[in-house]
């Protein structure tokens, strides 16, 4: 009965899923931060391009 308590009151388990939840959130919010950059950026040296091909 003691081992049960013991495991109801453990709450280690509980703070790793929460930081695997925050680490999980911080990396789709990076990819998609990054995928956007880099849409944007590409336009950006296309132009540039663009511009210089026609100079």
């Amino acid at each position: 009965m003691k081992f049960i308590n013991k495991l109801l009151r453990d709450e280690q388990g509980a703070t790793a899923i929460e930081y695997g939840l925050i680490a999980a959130l911080i990396a789709v919010a990076a990819i998609t931060a990054m995928s956007t950059l880099g849409d944007n950026l590409s336009a950006t040296f296309s132009a540039v391009s663009d511009d210089l091909v026609a100079a």
